[in-house]
């Protein structure tokens, strides 16, 4: 039975899913960032439940960022 109060977790990131990612290895750069408290507690219960990485979730929030404001600069581009 689920809980009424429980929030349903967002599909896990597209390598979880198993669409092929490149190896964490291969071109991978070690950046610090300030993040909220409440954000970074809500990221760890998401990726204990999970058992995805934080680091997984981060890279995919970066390549939908990017995705959005790339597409949108290269629409400017192309007017």
């Amino acid at each position: 039975m689920q809980d009424a109060n429980a929030t349903q977790l967002p599909p896990p990131p597209a390598a979880a899913r198993g669409t092929p990612t490149p190896e964490v290895d291969v071109d991978v750069v070690s950046t610090h960032v300030l993040v909220g408290e409440d954000q970074v507690q809500k990221l760890r219960e998401l990726s204990r439940r999970t058992r995805i990485a934080q680091s997984e979730y981060l890279r995919e929030a970066v390549d939908d960022l990017l995705g959005k404001y790339v597409a949108s600069d290269e629409e400017k581009v192309e007017r």
